[in-house]
């Protein structure tokens, strides 16, 4: 039985009063809403109308059960209205770090609305990002690249808990951070440096350690964070440096410096999941929001950064791996 069209029989008839004028209604055959009627009786193990006058009426029982047939009638014409608009626009997900900007994520929202796209964000680890787009899970995603080939560059510093004079360094050389020894030649114990999951990738891990040997500083220093929130807290309780993004760290009111050694920044590209082609394309306006989220601007490719020219040799030979 198909039990909207009997209870749209049903309904019409009561509402009509009159089975010919609710077959005209919804525009069948009088004896075919006739069969419904009988058919949906007998469902409900009694008469829905009294047939004995010139004008039928609905019986008690058809008058305790006619609000909740009229409320799975609306329920299902509200079903079909919200699958209707989703087919008409398209909805993608959007894969991206942990440690997005919320207002920069809230103007891509709007952005997609405006353009008939309507976007879920999901945060979600680098890796995850990558195979989101592989099995078709995410429509977009920022997807971390070698600085160096990358279409944005986002900066990458350490936080620390606010300075207290409102002063700090115009940026900080990983030598920096090696053990400073007092006057008893005993070293002070320097706070670790923590790596939030955005930034624990094979390369960038990889190329940190590498500039980690090379200045000096212990391989025990350096340590994955668990959650972002505890990273924060005790990096603002002073006890560790946390490496992340400018933008991550102003918001939550801890102190900023950027590295010196541009190697170590991140670099992202925003793709896109395969279409039948084998290659999907990304907005113009979505690829620079999502950037914007993550702190990022354009690289130019085979141009030296701002500042460049005030780099050390050593920074500018990590820069070429």
């Amino acid at each position: 039985m198909d039990l909207l069209a009997h209870l749209d029989a049903y309904v019409a008839t009561a509402e009509e009063q009159s089975f010919s004028r609710a077959a005209d209604r919804l525009g069948i055959a009088q004896p075919l809403l006739s069969r419904r009627i009988k058919t949906l009786e007998e469902h409900f193990g009694g008469p829905l109308f009294d047939r004995s006058r010139r004008q039928i009426a609905p019986t008690e029982l058809g008058v305790l059960l006619l609000p909740y047939a009229r409320d799975v009638l609306d329920r299902a014409q509200r079903l079909r209205q919200v699958a209707r608009s989703a087919r008409r626009s398209r909805v993608r997900a959007v894969g991206v770090p942990a440690d997005c900007a919320p207002a920069a994520l809230a103007r891509a929202l709007r952005a997609g609305t405006e353009h008939g796209v309507t976007l879920g964000m999901r945060e979600l680890p680098p890796l995850e990002r990558v195979s989101g787009l592989a099995d078709g899970s995410l429509g977009y995603a920022l997807v971390r690249a070698v600085p160096e080939q990358a279409a944005f560059r986002t900066p990458l510093g350490l936080a620390s808990a606010p300075a207290r004079d409102g002063t700090g360094r115009h940026r900080v050389h990983l030598e920096e951070l090696r053990p400073r020894r007092t006057r008893a030649a005993a070293p002070t114990a320097p706070p670790p440096l923590l790596l939030l999951t955005e930034d624990q990738v094979p390369y960038f891990e990889e190329r940190l350690a590498r500039a980690a040997a090379r200045a000096g500083l212990p391989e025990d220093r350096i340590r994955p964070a668990g959650p972002a929130a505890t990273a924060l807290a005790e990096t603002l309780a002073g006890s560790a440096l946390l490496l992340c993004a400018e933008p991550f760290a102003r918001q939550h009111g801890a102190h900023w410096t950027p590295l010196a050694d541009r190697a170590l920044h991140r670099g992202y590209d925003v793709s896109a999941a395969p279409d039948r082609n084998g290659a999907g394309a990304v907005p113009g306006w979505l690829a620079a929001l999502l950037a914007a989220a993550v702190g990022g601007a354009p690289a130019r490719r085979g141009a030296p950064g701002p500042g460049a020219g005030n780099e050390d040799l050593r920074a500018r030979l990590a820069a070429r791996g």
